[in-house]
């Protein structure tokens, strides 16, 4: 599944940005879209064979993922250095967005609140695959998502990376909900949309993929409700990153005391 995700989105954002880089227009965006897709990629590609049960057969062409792991990174590492170019918003209304509660900020207040489900549900999985003796992990590993199972590991160390990565991650952008000013939201929301949206392709396809063994695939009784689940997981990222977007002031650096009321003389 990995495969077609690399054939088809990945060859599509690399397109997308080198004719944005032509043109002379911002491709932060896109790039840190990609790099969040493939270090996703990568980690779980690279872990799962070595701790996986190929882990006898490991052959030169294995040297290419640490190439592409460590060229993501380095990408990673050269955007997010890069002061971005923040969109140019009123300061009236960036004051304004900023005075607001969460609790009056109706949108934002549903997007906490499936945050939050996203991390129950990554903390509930990476308890099922480090084999908790709850009556509930083993019902649910057996019963509904049995994929976690196999053995090539890579569910496994996928549910891992959630658990470590997301889950942290997802904590602090419920942090970036709440607190004003913080501009770091516009890159890490796309980052973990990028992450979670390439996971979670190659999760869902390998848990109905006709050459997963058929023990493993979602059970027909289930199958409605973990397709729910995992695509309701899958959007939460998308949706958070479409929300930051879209409108951004609340992200915006604090507008200091008499600057907004400048701004509406000047008008």
């Amino acid at each position: 599944m990995k495969n077609y995700w690399n054939g088809g989105v990945h060859f599509v954002l690399l397109l997308a940005i080198v004719y944005r880089m032509r043109i002379g227009k911002p491709y932060r965006s896109l790039a840190v879209l990609w790099t969040g897709s493939m270090i996703a990629n990568q980690i779980v590609l690279v872990s799962s064979i070595v701790i996986g049960k190929h882990a006898k057969n490991i052959y030169p062409a294995f040297g290419l993922s640490l190439f592409f792991l460590f060229l993501s990174m380095w990408t990673a590492v050269k955007l997010f250095n890069r002061p971005r170019e923040l969109p140019i918003i009123p300061a009236d209304k960036v004051a304004e967005e900023q005075k607001k509660m969460l609790l009056f900020r109706p949108k934002d207040f549903l997007l906490t609140l499936t945050v939050l489900g996203a991390m129950a549900f990554t903390l509930f999985r990476g308890f099922v695959v480090l084999e908790c003796t709850l009556d509930v992990c083993f019902t649910y590993i057996y019963q509904y998502e049995p994929y976690m199972k196999d053995s090539v590991a890579f569910p496994k160390v996928m549910m891992l990376v959630y658990l470590f990565y997301a889950f942290p991650l997802l904590s602090l952008l419920v942090y970036g909900l709440t607190v004003p000013g913080c501009t770091w939201m516009l890159d890490w929301t796309l980052f973990l949309a990028g992450a979670i949206t390439q996971m979670q392709w190659t999760y869902i396809g390998a848990s109905v993929h006709s050459r997963t063994p058929f023990t493993y695939r979602i059970p027909k009784e289930e199958w409605r409700l973990v397709m729910t689940l995992n695509l309701v997981y899958v959007a939460v990222p998308i949706l958070l990153a479409a929300r930051c977007y879209i409108n951004p002031a609340f992200f915006m650096k604090p507008v200091p005391p008499g600057e907004a009321d400048n701004d509406k003389k000047q008008k």
